[in-house]
């Protein structure tokens, strides 16, 4: 058969580790066999990030927003434990942190639902789609050690540096400790609230917006304010056509509405919170490894990733020869949601097709009984037999079905 002709490129960010190993099957396996791949490659993996002082990952984020569609590997974000150990020049930056500072936007990921695999939440019937502001917060914070006898201030200055006010933070008189300042974007904001909004709209799901305005009563309180102005000027009405509701709430409150819901909501998140909630929830239906995952920036581009590490362990046992049983569900649907949107962006509706019957494949190859050996203990479907396969053998059933 003829493959399938792309028009431009993806912008194909390479990662880390045992998700690296998956990427290059997948395209093998699962993709080059039909599609007439266009990329424009660029190799996020740790050596090669220290070895171009992390130009590469500025690189791909300007590629992402010239070519406006990419998809990306899982990468390591380095700590002390990893600079010894890949012999690095610094601790580089998170490479997620710099593409989302260039891009900009929202993160949205929703969980993969197979028959057969039920969340450990029994109510949680329908999907939880979990927003992530993906801009500043600690991710673009600074951060200092502070001594003994020394002051923190916050402080404020024109663009000429002289000071127009100040705050006393700490005054560390009683000894050591840190400090940490962190910023945020009223434009920036905005977009993430108009991209919530959008979505909930286009997907007809409630939303639900938290942070913590009672305690930060300037820097949450913000968020709030202006989610709140947005949806009274631009969504209200629409929302109320549309028959779905907008609830600001607390981060606390939040977590509490949305363990005793049946699922089919949006939950939007400031980007620590989006963190730290999306791998609650995507565990909480059963894997990590079953959760797609898009940024969308305000004008217009898209990167499809897959939403969990680099599967360490697993790489670690693969280098000495040992079988494993990675679950490369996310980073396949990381490809198909990448080739899909180019599709629709190219008028490709052959493209758009292929990563249908690739992310369908995939899911009734799990529902078939084949499946890698996290999933194993999770899936209960009678009169199916399951069949735990290695890495590479769940890729070659999902081309059988393919």
């Amino acid at each position: 058969m003829d493959k399938i002709k792309m028009k431009t490129p993806l912008v194909e960010m390479d990662g880390d580790e045992m998700t690296r190993i998956l990427w290059g099957w997948i395209k093998e396996i699962l993709i080059e066999p039909y599609v007439d791949l266009k990329t424009e490659y660029y190799d996020l993996g740790l050596p090669y990030r220290d070895e171009t002082d992390d130009k590469v990952t500025m690189d791909s984020a300007l590629a992402n927003k010239k070519y406006g569609v990419a998809v990306k590997c899982a990468t390591i974000t380095p700590n002390a434990q990893r600079v010894e150990e890949y012999h690095l020049k610094k601790m580089w930056k998170s490479p997620n942190g710099t593409i989302r500072r260039v891009l900009d936007g929202t993160v949205f990921r929703k969980p993969i639902l197979v028959k057969g695999i039920s969340p450990y939440i029994p109510t949680w019937t329908h999907p939880i789609a979990l927003a992530r502001h993906a801009y500043g917060d600690i991710y673009n914070s600074v951060e200092e050690k502070v001594s003994a006898g020394e002051q923190a201030y916050l402080l404020i200055t024109d663009k000429d540096g002289n000071e127009i006010r100040r705050q006393l933070i700490h005054d560390f008189t009683k000894g050591d400790g840190v400090v940490q300042g962190q910023h945020n974007l009223d434009e920036s904001i905005k977009s993430f609230a108009k991209s919530c909004f959008a979505y909930a709209l286009e997907n007809k799901v409630n939303m639900i917006f938290a942070a913590k305005d009672t305690i930060s009563k300037t820097y949450d309180h913000r968020f709030k304010d202006i989610f709140n102005e947005i949806f009274d000027k631009e969504y209200k009405d629409p929302f109320e056509k549309a028959g779905i509701t907008f609830l600001y709430t607390l981060i606390d409150d939040a977590v509490a509405r949305v363990v005793k819901s049946d699922g089919n909501i949006l939950w939007a998140c400031k980007n620590y919170d989006g963190d730290v909630m999306s791998d609650m929830v995507a565990t909480a239906y059963g894997s990590l490894g079953m959760m797609s995952s898009v940024l969308v920036s305000p004008d217009g581009n898209y990167e499809y990733e897959a939403a969990h590490g680099t599967v360490t362990r697993h790489y670690y046992k693969y280098l000495k020869g040992e079988e494993t049983s990675t679950n490369s569900v996310a980073t396949i649907f990381a490809w198909t949601g990448a080739l899909y949107k180019r599709g629709e962006l190219d008028n490709l509706p052959d493209l758009m097709a292929f990563a249908q019957k690739l992310e369908k494949a995939t899911i009734e190859t799990i529902e078939a009984g084949e499946m890698t050996g996290d999933l194993v203990s999770l899936f209960k479907s009678e009169g199916v037999t399951v069949k735990k396969l290695n890495s590479r053998e769940f890729l070659e059933a999902i081309a059988k079905r393919l």
